[in-house]
């Protein structure tokens, strides 16, 4: 992925966009003239067209490809123009290097935590994503110290929802807990999430409201990337993830699962979970399930081969290995039921399980497993605006949304692997 991109605080571009000059941070206005727009929402591109950004929302989509005077124009013409892309599942503030040692968490300081958190802020939006949901951090609020810098206009980033603490029982999937460290070695902000008992983590739940979390985020099943336990095995409760659903609801946020295994899918689901992450072992039972209740499920059908190839190269542990093959090619099945089935599926790539940046290498996975280029593109735009809700901000080229615009070379419904290829970020 090219790095020679960086108009002001709004636009990145490569030089091969016919050269503009830098707008001012404080702008928010530009004119971008496509050669060919995929809204987020039709079910087929439209072009060439004119989108109008001023002061920082899209205030005209124009199909003329005539611009109006009097704000700069950038000139697109051979390029597709889409809506920011949204990847509802990163984890900023970590790096997939600390699979090898994750008593790293341990030894971190808060500025090397701020220091990684903007260089992933970075280089997701610059890979096209200019909204994303980051859905935890072992780090207590470190995932809520960028959001807040990005919003403040002082670090460079993706519009973002934050879950906060992880919610997890105790040495559970979002634990940091590792064989060979004793308990007391680890810092207790790394695990002020973890709790057991309805009561305690209702008690929790409210800590997370009241630390400024977007959403809330339970552990309940095993994670592949977590020592001991097995993929999908049950870890909380339906009566403690109903607690949690209950302090959520209660304040107007949505609840996430991490749940690979079929028993805790369905189990968060009747709790009040509105999506799923992973469903790495979702059975036919569970997709109907999902179906009547239009959960929509975060598959990152693409990370199992990251975990794979770079995994042994870079000498994970065996035991995360074994897990990632034990579940990838089911979770692909899986994908492709649950595509057939209609349940909403919502772009996540558990971005940290491979850097940050290569958010974009999922797209022809989901594309070979059965989605059109269109529906892949929508799952990861308006599908995605709707179960953050956001879609009145973000999703979609309309008026009165936030000027998030990318563009490409060429055609991604064509060819989806364009997409790993952002020419244009603009961040309105």
């Amino acid at each position: 992925m090219r790095k020679d991109r960086l108009f002001g605080a709004f636009i990145a571009a490569t030089l091969a966009v016919p050269a503009a000059p830098a707008l001012p941070p404080d702008s928010g206005s530009v004119v971008l003239r496509c050669g060919a727009l995929i809204d987020g929402v039709s079910v087929s591109a439209v072009g060439p067209a004119v989108v109008v950004i001023e002061h920082g929302r899209i205030t005209a989509v124009r199909p003329d490809a005539i611009a109006p005077g009097g704000i700069r124009v950038i000139d697109l013409a051979g390029y597709t123009c889409l809506p920011g892309l949204i990847d509802m599942h990163t984890h900023l503030t970590m790096r997939p290097e600390e699979s090898l040692d994750l008593s790293e968490n341990y030894r971190r300081t808060d500025q090397q935590q701020a220091a990684i958190s903007r260089e992933h802020a970075r280089r997701t939006l610059l890979a096209g994503f200019t909204t994303v949901r980051d859905v935890g951090s072992y780090t207590a609020w470190a995932d809520r110290a960028i959001r807040d810098e990005i919003d403040r206009g002082e670090t460079p980033g993706p519009r973002m929802q934050v879950a906060g603490i992880y919610l997890t029982i105790p040495g559970g999937g979002g634990d940091l807990v590792i064989p060979g460290h004793p308990e007391s070695e680890i810092p207790a902000r790394l695990r002020a999430g973890v709790a057991r008992g309805p009561e305690q983590f209702r008690q929790k739940a409210e800590i997370a409201v009241a630390g400024g979390a977007d959403l809330l985020k339970v552990i309940a099943s095993g994670a592949v990337f977590a020592y001991g336990g097995k993929p999908g095995e049950p870890e909380m409760t339906p009566e403690e993830i109903a607690a949690v659903a209950k302090v959520a609801h209660s304040h107007g946020l949505k609840l996430v699962a991490h749940a690979h295994g079929a028993r805790s899918i369905r189990e968060a689901i009747l709790a009040g979970a509105d999506t799923i992450e992973h469903a790495s072992l979702i059975d036919a039972e569970t997709i109907e399930l999902a179906r009547q209740h239009q959960v929509a499920l975060s598959m990152d059908v693409y990370n199992g081969d990251y975990t794979d190839t770079e995994g042994r190269r870079q000498g994970y542990p065996e035991e995360f290995l074994r897990k990632n093959t034990e579940t990838t090619e089911a979770q692909r099945r899986g994908f492709t039921a649950a595509l057939e089935a209609g349940v909403p599926i919502v772009y996540g790539t558990d971005a940290c399980i491979y850097p940050h940046g290569l958010n974009a290498r999922q797209f022809p996975i989901m594309v070979e497993r059965g989605m059109t280029p269109m529906e892949a593109i929508q799952s990861a735009t308006s599908v995605a605006a709707r179960f953050m809700g956001w879609s009145d901000r973000v999703g979609s080229i309309a008026s009165g949304r936030y000027g998030d615009v990318i563009a490409v070379k060429g055609d991604p419904l064509q060819d989806i692997r364009r997409l790993q290829d952002v020419a244009v970020v603009v961040k309105g």
